[in-house]
C-alpha cells in the first residue's frame, strides 16, 4: 500500500480530498460503550490505516453462519465467474435491482473490482433476492480492504450475519418494503414537520420514504457515509434509521417555506443529499441523529415485524421487476406471491 495506506484501487487525489488523514492511531479499548463513543466522536475517521484496521477487527468479530465464504474462495472462484470480461463491462447481479455503483474515491479498476466482488458474492448467496444497498457497502469496504479477496471476505461476514437481534442489511424485497413503510412510522413519530411536508406535497407520500436507503447508500458523499458505517458496524441497524432521520430534519429545515413539487420531492431530497456539504458537516448529522429520543431496538423490531406481516397479509413479498425498480420515481409495484 502507498503512503497513507491506500491501495490499488483508489484514486489518491479524490481520498486525500475527501477525507483528510492525519496519520496512523491506535485503537486499544474493548468495551462495547467505550466503542459506541469512540465511532461516534470520529476517533478513527481521520485515519485511513486505522479505518481499516477497525473494519477488519468489527467485521470479524460479527457472528456468522458456520460455512461463510471467505477470501480463499474469491480466489477460486473469480476467474470462473469474470472469465475474460472486461470488469468494467461486467454486468450488476439481478438483487441489485439496476443501483448504480457509486464510485466515491476508486478509480477504474477499483470500479471493476466491486463488479467482480458483487458477481462472486450473488454466486455465493443464491437466497439474496434484492439488496441494493450492497453496491455502496463493497465500494466502500474496497477502500479500505488490501485487495479483492479481503473486501469479498468482510461483506460476506456482513451478509452471513446470524445474530438474531443483529440486523444489518436487508436481503429480501420483503424486507426492504417492510423497512420503508417502518421508516415511515418513525418520521411521523418523530419528523412531524417534515411529514406534513412531505404528504402535503406527495400523491404517496411512500413513494418519498422508499428512498431512504439510497439516501444513506448511494448518494451521502464518501465522507458522510464512511462516519455513519463507523458506528452502523458497531451499532447496527437502527444507525440507519436515526441518520435517515436527521436528515429528513435538515432538509425541511432547509426547505421550509420554499415551493415544493410532488414530481420533484424525490428528486430535491437526492440533490440535498449529495451537496449535505454545503447544510451540514458529517459531526452535526450525528450529532442530530443521536439526539433523536428513538423508540428502542426491540420496539422498532416488533414494528418492522408488523410491517412484515401486513405485507404478507396483501401478498406482497416480491417485486415485480418491470414496474419497480429501485429507487425509481414509479410507483411501488409487487406481484402476489405464488406461495
Amino acid at each position: 500500500m502507498d503512503s497513507p495506506g491506500y491501495n490499488c484501487f483508489v484514486d489518491k487525489d479524490k481520498m486525500d480530498a475527501a477525507i483528510q488523514d492525519l496519520g496512523p492511531k491506535e485503537l486499544s479499548c474493548t468495551e462495547l460503550q467505550e466503542l459506541k463513543q469512540l465511532a461516534r466522536q470520529g476517533y478513527w475517521a481521520q485515519s485511513h490505516a486505522l479505518r481499516g484496521k477497525v473494519y477488519q477487527r468489527l467485521i470479524r468479530d460479527i457472528p456468522c453462519r458456520t460455512v461463510t465464504p471467505d477470501a480463499s474462495v474469491y480466489s477460486d472462484i473469480v476467474g470462473k465467474i469474470v472469465g475474460k470480461h472486461s470488469s468494467s463491462c461486467l454486468p450488476l447481479p439481478e438483487f441489485v435491482d439496476n443501483t448504480q455503483v457509486p464510485s466515491y474515491c476508486l478509480n477504474a479498476r477499483g470500479e471493476g473490482a466491486v463488479r467482480k466482488i458483487l458477481l462472486c458474492i450473488a454466486n455465493q448467496f443464491p437466497d439474496i433476492s434484492f439488496c441494493p444497498a450492497l453496491p455502496a457497502v463493497v465500494a466502500l469496504l474496497l477502500h479500505y480492504s488490501i485487495d479483492e479477496a479481503e473486501c469479498f471476505e468482510k461483506a460476506c461476514r456482513i451478509l452471513a450475519c446470524n445474530d438474531p437481534g443483529r440486523r444489518l442489511i436487508d436481503q429480501s424485497f420483503l424486507a426492504f418494503e417492510s423497512s420503508c413503510m417502518t421508516f415511515g412510522d418513525l418520521v411521523n413519530k418523530y419528523c412531524q414537520a417534515a411529514h406534513k411536508l412531505m404528504v402535503a406535497v406527495s400523491e404517496d407520500v411512500l413513494q418519498v420514504y422508499v428512498d431512504w436507503q439510497r439516501w444513506l447508500f448511494g448518494e451521502l458523499p464518501l465522507c458522510y457515509f464512511a462516519r455513519v458505517f463507523d458506528v452502523f458496524l458497531v451499532e447496527g441497524y437502527k444507525v440507519l434509521y436515526r441518520v435517515a432521520l436527521a436528515i429528513l430534519k435538515f432538509f425541511h429545515k432547509v426547505r421550509a417555506g420554499q415551493p415544493l413539487e410532488s414530481d420533484s420531492v424525490k428528486q430535491d431530497i437526492r440533490t440535498f443529499v449529495k451537496d449535505i456539504a454545503k447544510t451540514v458537516s458529517p459531526e452535526k448529522l450525528l450529532e442530530k441523529a443521536f439526539a433523536i429520543r428513538l423508540f428502542s431496538r426491540k420496539e422498532i423490531q416488533l414494528l418492522q415485524m408488523a410491517n412484515e406481516k401486513a405485507l404478507k397479509q396483501k401478498g406482497i413479498t416480491v417485486k415485480q421487476k418491470s414496474l419497480y425498480t429501485w429507487p425509481s420515481t414509479q410507483r411501488t409495484s409487487a406481484r402476489r406471491s405464488s406461495a
